[in-house]
């Protein structure tokens, strides 16, 4: 079948037997006895009774045929340093840190933590965790230590892994220091550390009987040989928190048998990769791109997969595609905004390498400009495939699918909804499907998908509530999306329906940094709001209100503290743009904050329907704040 549309119309219409064909591309240890069970709407229990393991299929299983392949190159233009593994050497890793993890006592079912920086360590973490049936946690190394706590205590994990750094830009970022400040503050810490030093911090402190030196164990489990623990589909793999309108993180649940089918046949479907090739995805092993595009799918394909630790212009802005000629890329995925970024360099750079192997490069995590997609296409001369998708959806839901059919692709657009995914683009009022060149909200009618987030972790209302619930008389998933479809089919994101901005494509919850700049002493209340900026797509602005009179001193001094209040709470990387002071801040009479006017204001937009704001004075003070 070589036409797209038959091919999505059939992922619904024939919903069993397309998936029963899909799953034929992972290793079952067990059959399943049904492809789907859909008994208990929203929740989706896909492949029931098969019984697999990431790990089996991610590594195990290739070593007859492509043993001396390698699996997984480690490149860090930080520290210039690679190190390469073979799928032997690759399963030879995961053993042991298994038996690492086993001498600890982790046992099946429990969580293990991991805020590693991009190091190989990482990955034979997160593997050797689906080995044993432990749920990973990978928890981004640019969370600060209270965000950490969070995590912990909601995951309630037996282990950690950490390291004594990592390092941005060529400098240190000190993670055991993060490490013990959020074990001290987390209610629920887990009772051992296992610390794998690369000698960043020299000074790094030690807590004895709770820190495991990595090195030393490794040594003693050298040459260890753990067997797979077979799970049934729908046991949990790994948590992946993401931010939510309030302030507690979710965690996103995914199964283990749909999240390897999904991310097989999005190999193939979507990306083309073939066993053997070499795929080179940009993104951090703590975010969802990095789980599923570094890791595993890679890997569950035969693929060798490039794990990168390092910044897109160190040492200069060719790095990447020296990466791409040096090791004959096939398959590229990466950010608008690290495009953008590059689109600001010297274009000779693109010209330099031969990129004669590069088939495609995808780019996802936040919506991509025109003006940046033509430009990355006519400097490239590849396909450049922009395509949509969420944490909780682990795989692509809007692509095109070269590996059904070759569409043509338009600027700007993330194509066609992908197979499996019944999406809907629906009125924010009445519900109601919208007309093509209408805005909807960006919606699926369950059952979703394999892949998909199965539940939130140890809260189903939660997932329900969050997800399935924003329209009245009926049970869609929600992507908190605006979007709109040209008379071709074609869509486009237009961004967030609810109050989390996409920074560089992470979410952050405006909520959590309000709650983050609320915790200076000085800050009676604030609203935070996401505004457009060229290069990172959104930027947080936040506008408070401070309990003391003001002068220019004090209010330049107390922006700063502001600012590294947040920095200690949530990491840099949810810093507002901006700490804008005012008096008071616009509300309806009913005290709710306007916060999509005062986003309108701030981006140069029409503030909308203001009669029920309670003081009209509020919004001059915002208008003047921007000015001034």
């Amino acid at each position: 079948m070589a036409n797209y549309r038959d091919f999505h119309r059939r992922s619904l219409a024939e919903r069993d037997a397309f998936w029963a064909e899909e799953a034929q591309l992972v290793h079952w240890q067990r059959p399943f006895e049904k492809v789907l069970d859909y008994s208990r709407p929203p929740f989706a229990r896909w492949f029931v009774g098969g019984e697999t393991n990431l790990c089996y299929n991610a590594v195990d299983r290739h070593l007859a045929a492509r043993g001396d392949q390698m699996a997984l190159i480690w490149i860090s233009t930080e520290v210039e340093q690679t190190r390469s593994y073979t799928y032997k050497q690759l399963s030879d890793e995961v053993n042991r840190v298994a038996a690492m993890m086993r001498s600890l006592g982790v046992k099946r079912g429990e969580r293990v933590i991991i805020y590693m920086p991009m190091v190989p360590e990482a990955a034979f973490a997160m593997l050797a965790c689906a080995r044993i049936g432990a749920i990973h946690s990978v928890v981004f190394g640019g969370f600060a230590a209270a965000s950490l706590a969070a995590r912990i205590d909601d995951a309630k994990p037996a282990l950690m892994i950490t390291a004594d750094g990592g390092s941005r830009m060529g400098k240190p970022v000190l993670y055991k220091a993060l490490v013990d400040e959020a074990l001290r503050l987390a209610r629920h810490p887990p009772g051992k550390v296992l610390l794998f030093s690369r000698g960043i911090d020299p000074d790094m402190p030690v807590v004895q009987g709770r820190d495991v030196d990595w090195k030393t164990l490794a040594e003693k489990h050298r040459g260890a040989e753990v067997p797979c623990t077979w799970l049934e589909s729908s046991e949990p793999s790994y948590i992946l928190y993401t931010s939510g309108t309030t302030g507690q993180p979710k965690g996103v649940q995914r199964d283990v048998g749909g999240h390897a089918v999904a991310l097989a046949s999005s190999m193939k479907r979507i990306f083309c990769a073939e066993a053997g090739e070499t795929m080179f995805t940009t993104s951090d092993i703590g975010w969802v791109v990095g789980h599923s595009y570094i890791i595993y799918a890679p890997l569950i394909t035969g693929v060798t997969t490039i794990m990168y630790e390092g910044v897109p212009t160190r040492p200069d802005a060719g790095v990447w595609w020296k990466i791409v000629q040096d090791y004959k890329v096939a398959v590229m995925f990466s950010a608008p905004t690290a495009i953008r970024v590059l689109k600001k360099q010297d274009p000779a750079y693109l010209g330099k390498y031969d990129l004669s192997s590069l088939k495609h490069l995808f780019l996802a995590g936040e919506p991509l400009d025109e003006p940046t997609h033509r430009w990355i296409s006519e400097s490239l001369g590849r396909p450049v495939i922009d395509h949509y998708w969420q944490t909780e959806t682990g795989w692509p839901l809007l692509s095109a699918v070269p590996g059904v059919e070759k569409t043509r692709l338009k600027m700007g657009s993330p194509s066609f909804p992908v197979y499996g995914y019944d999406v809907r683009l629906l009125h924010e009022a009445t519900g109601q499907p919208v007309p093509d060149g209408e805005k909807g909200v960006v919606t699926i009618a369950p059952p979703l998908p394999p892949g998909c987030m199965s539940t939130v972790w140890g809260d189903d209302e939660r997932f329900v509530n969050t997800y399935f619930k924003d329209f009245r008389n009926q049970l869609v998933y929600s992507t908190f999306d605006w979007g709109i479809r040209d008379p071709e089919g074609y869509y486009f994101i237009l961004g967030r329906t609810d109050d989390v901005i996409n920074v560089a494509g992470h979410r952050l919850g405006t909520r959590e940094i309000e709650e983050a700049v609320n915790m200076h002493p000085g800050i009676a209340e604030c609203a935070v709001v996401g505004v457009a900026d060229p290069l990172k797509g959104q930027m947080p602005l936040a506008f408070a209100v401070a309990k003391a009179n003001l002068d220019a001193e004090s209010r330049s001094r107390l922006e700063r503290e502001v600012l590294q209040t947040v920095d200690k709470q949530l990491g840099a990387i949810a810093r507002p743009k901006a700490v804008h002071f005012v008096t008071l801040l616009p509300k309806t009479r009913s005290g709710k904050t306007l916060r999509r006017s005062i986003q309108a204001l701030a981006e140069g937009r029409d503030p909308g329907d203001l009669t029920t704001i309670e003081d009209p004075g509020a919004l001059e003070q915002i208008k003047q704040a921007l000015h001034s």
